[in-house]
């Protein structure tokens, strides 16, 4: 068995704004695996690292592909505890190669095409007339469920914007998310709440910065809004971590990104562990390319995930891969009839 890695960047369509800024690009790393015998035949996967939240996202980072690719070359393993985006790639890889080559990392209805899964329409931040025309299109669009950014405009067109929302759609009609990124502060954090549960806001992801745990702890048991764990579950590596960080801030729900939270054997330990405290989950996409969501969607499936999943951003780059994941409406579905095309990958700058 062999590795081989390649650096990919990819452009966004429109700025993506966040409360940590606006993104215009991102890098990202496609793997694969192969028989050495015959490397026209490999598995596909994507070590979807992300600059400014993956923990590993530093100078070392290639070098930590190199040691993959120079360790598997000997049939030695690799400490990938805190390389959450490379353990991604290499699961999706392997589980990839494993199944034939054929873009299936774990077949079930939804691979057979029989199956699809619902997504929330995801809105980026900017300027209040932009966000309400994007608004506009997801709702035209016939989703169930939105997923707005907050955190970066002004809090009160912000609630000005949800209220124009839900003026026109009960929440029995749309269900609303909203995602500050850490944007809030315990000083603003619970009126805020307060004024989101009053508009039938279904729940918050993460409302003040990660890494206070005590705090966020404190927020969960007043807060009249649910709140959702998403970057606090980053870096958590081990059960003992993952079992202290539920257990102390008690969320109502965690979000799991498998390329930032263990890969999918990390996701799968984080839902064992939710669904042993009676704790909600659901996934979401962290800016993949189309080859991590690809994979992603048929995790999902397999994982029997219930209620819209936040996994809307294969659309958002100018440059994405090609794979039978699309999206119709607010259904994404796998098209069988539409085999992965290998040559796609064949100009990428591979280090072997």
């Amino acid at each position: 068995m062999r590795f081989s890695f390649a650096p990919y960047l990819l452009d966004f369509k429109e700025p993506g704004g966040t409360s940590r800024g606006v993104m215009t690009e991102k890098p990202t790393f496609l793997v694969k695996v192969f028989d050495e015998n015959d490397p026209s035949r490999f598995g596909i996967g994507e070590a979807a690292v992300f600059p400014g939240l993956s923990p590993e996202a530093d100078g070392n980072y290639v070098w930590k592909l190199t040691e993959v690719l120079a360790n598997i070359a000997i049939g030695k393993g690799t400490d990938l505890s805190r390389h959450s985006s490379i353990q991604f790639g290499l699961e999706q890889a392997l589980f990839d190669f494993s199944n034939g080559c054929k873009g299936i990392y774990f077949p079930t209805a939804f691979t057979e095409g029989k199956s699809e899964i619902e997504i929330n329409g995801l809105v980026w931040m900017g300027e209040f007339d932009k966000m309400i025309e994007r608004i506009e299109s997801k709702m035209a669009d016939g989703f169930h469920c939105l997923k707005l950014k907050i955190g970066a405009i002004d809090w009160k067109k912000e609630v000005e914007m949800i209220e124009y929302v839900r003026k026109r759609f009960s929440s029995s009609e749309l269900m609303i998310r909203v995602d500050a990124n850490g944007g809030f502060s315990m000083e603003n954090a619970l009126p805020r709440l307060k004024r989101l549960a009053d508009l039938d806001v279904h729940s918050i992801e993460q409302p003040i910065p990660a890494g206070n745990p005590e705090m966020m702890a404190f927020l969960c048991s007043v807060s009249p809004l649910p709140i959702a764990l998403d970057e606090e579950l980053i870096g958590k590596a081990t059960t003992e971590e993952r079992v202290a960080l539920l257990d102390t801030v008690k969320p109502a729900y965690i979000i799991l990104k498998p390329a930032l939270c263990g890969g999918f054997s990390g996701g799968g330990e984080w839902i064992e562990l939710a669904n042993d405290r009676g704790i909600g989950w659901w996934v979401t996409s962290a800016l993949e390319s189309n080859v991590g969501l690809n994979a992603i969607a048929q995790w999902t499936a397999f994982m029997k995930a219930e209620g819209p999943q936040g996994l809307g951003t294969g659309g958002v780059f100018t440059n994405n891969f090609i794979t039978p994941v699309g999206l119709e409406g607010d259904r994404l579905h796998f098209n069988p009839s539409q085999p992965l095309d290998y040559s796609q990958f064949n100009d990428l700058k591979w280090h072997y």
